[in-house]
């Protein structure tokens, strides 16, 4: 079988490494992928966020089986739909189901009507009148309508700062059409989890637990990212368990089944939990990055079994099993980021990790020069280790990072060690 994935993240090169391992993928394509996937896909530099004519012509000519797509933009845009209506097979839910993660203002919406539990919130269009709002009320969390790469979520501890969120989207533009309408709502508390499960519309498969890092500082501080590392298991009581299948993630299918927005793909809610409850941050139509760094290495079965069930509609006769040891995921980032980085700085030592057991570097922003990796992004690489428990998981991956160098090279030095 040939598979292409779509998308060019740590995300795409965890999903082409495990696909590797599966005896039915003939050859794996990326698109665009990028320079350190090259070892597991061939990949193609062109685009297919919006316009997807070209991604089209590659699927007719490298003879595609089977597409999965990785990002959010394209699934928003429409590209399951596409592929559809070529009759190429994919798995990503369709373009109105995406709307679940491309609107945040339709997602609280959506949770209000079927009692799904999230925070309460307001909804503005009017630049004065969320100003208003906040001077009565306080600093809240901001978050733009649309789509932000993760950077359209505020946490502003006083008034002047919230203020000063609300302007960038409504009025400076900062994130075009998604600032264009925000959501304002409380600020939860507790501790975060990302609960993430595989639905062919029918069937439900919860993936092993994880926990992501957002802010790029430690002790949770700074602004958001589009996460600094993760690490699983996150530990879920069953009965936390139960509440999330039965408050979350049955209500979301079953009411996107009665908005006539079916959802086959992957369905990930990130989670607040205070005081044994859990409540919805957000959701996301596809599997998390980095969260997905630190799932699929703990993962026994062959991954693109599980694909073309949940897109076959047999995901009920698939057994999930997961190898027991923990994983941490550390990000390594551009000096600056989430802020404005520089790029082309060479990637030093990082021959010296494919020595290394249980250790395995995925790539994200990084291009090859000459014969080198040099940084091409905000997210470099992520630094996966796998270890009988998550502190030897994470001793791992940090004796891991010392061998790799690139100039204002950044990293959080608390991932799989700060649980709350």
């Amino acid at each position: 079988m040939r598979v292409l994935v779509i998308g060019g993240g740590g995300r795409e090169h965890v999903l082409c490494w495990k696909l590797r391992q599966s005896c039915r993928a003939e050859k794996i394509y990326a698109v665009p992928g990028n320079a350190g996937m090259a070892e597991v896909a061939e990949c193609e530099k062109i685009g297919y966020e919006n316009n997807f004519s070209s991604l089209g012509r590659l699927i007719d000519k490298e003879k595609i089986d089977f597409v999965i797509v990785g990002p959010e933009l394209p699934l928003v845009n429409g590209i399951a739909d596409y592929l559809e209506k070529k009759k190429v097979a994919v798995f990503g839910p369709s373009k109105k189901a995406a709307l679940l993660e491309g609107s945040k203002v339709f997602a609280k919406k959506f949770m209000k009507k079927y009692g799904i539990p999230t925070a309460d919130f307001e909804i503005f269009t009017d630049l004065t009148k969320a100003i208003s709002y906040i001077k009565k009320e306080g600093p809240r969390v901001i978050k733009v309508d649309g789509l932000a790469a993760g950077k359209g979520v505020f946490l502003p501890n006083t008034k002047e700062e919230a203020i000063e969120a609300i302007e960038l989207a409504m009025e400076k533009g900062v994130f075009g059409e998604a600032g264009k309408r925000i959501v304002i709502e409380e600020k939860l508390k507790g501790r975060e989890l990302s609960f993430i499960v595989i639905t062919d519309g029918k069937s439900i498969k919860p993936l092993v637990s994880s926990r992501d890092y957002k802010p790029i500082y430690e002790r949770g501080k700074g602004p958001n990212t589009g996460g600094m590392g993760a690490y699983s298991p996150a530990f879920i009581p069953f009965s936390l368990y139960k509440k999330i299948m039965k408050q979350i993630v049955i209500p979301t299918l079953k009411g996107m089944k009665k908005e006539k927005r079916e959802f086959k793909g992957v369905l990930y809610a990130g989670l607040m939990i205070e005081n044994g409850n859990p409540k919805v941050l957000e959701y996301n139509v596809r599997l998390g990055d980095p969260e997905t760094q630190v799932i699929l290495p703990r993962l026994k079965n062959d991954l693109l079994d599980i694909l073309l069930a949940a897109r076959e509609g047999t995901l009920d006769r698939i057994n999930l099993s997961w190898h027991s040891q923990a994983a941490v995921c550390v990000v390594l980032a551009s000096g600056g980021y989430p802020g404005s980085y520089e790029k082309g700085k060479p990637i030093m030592g990082l021959e010296k990790l494919f020595s290394l057991n249980n250790v395995f570097p995925f790539c994200a922003g990084v291009k090859r020069e000459d014969s080198s990796l040099i940084t091409d992004g905000g997210r470099v690489m992520g630094i996966t280790a796998v270890g009988d428990d998550l502190n030897k998981a994470a001793q791992q991956a940090y004796r891991a990072i010392d061998k790799v160098h690139f100039e204002r090279m950044y990293y959080r030095r608390d991932i799989g060690k700060s649980r709350i």
